[in-house]
């Protein structure tokens, strides 16, 4: 009987997995335009939950062409910090040219 109940036990991890994995998608791995706050508007997410889904949104969420530049520098701590504003700033003021340029 002990192992009847074993198995069957097991049969039900086996085929409730899937199902489960497939229903419960914690952070999307590309967010949409709004971002991760958006995401969790949508959820109508507070609290612990809210704080828990925008953390790992967050860490999923897909890394500017500016910190993959600091990656590859390997940039740590303050120069780190002070090369990714540098670099928001000069991307933002591009952008800002570039549709200056665009309606002329």
């Amino acid at each position: 009987m002990k192992k009847f109940t074993t198995v069957l036990a097991l049969a039900a991890v086996i085929f409730a997995a899937p199902a489960f994995a497939s229903s419960h998608k914690e952070a999307p791995e590309m967010t949409p335009a709004g971002g991760c706050e958006a995401v969790a508007a949508e959820k109508k997410l507070a609290g612990a939950a809210k704080t828990s889904f925008l953390k790992k949104c967050n860490k999923n969420a897909p890394k500017s062409a500016c910190d993959t530049k600091a990656a590859e520098k390997k940039l740590a701590g303050a120069a780190k910090t002070s090369f990714l504003k540098k670099c928001h700033a000069d991307t933002a003021a591009a952008a800002a040219s570039g549709a200056a340029s665009a309606g002329k």
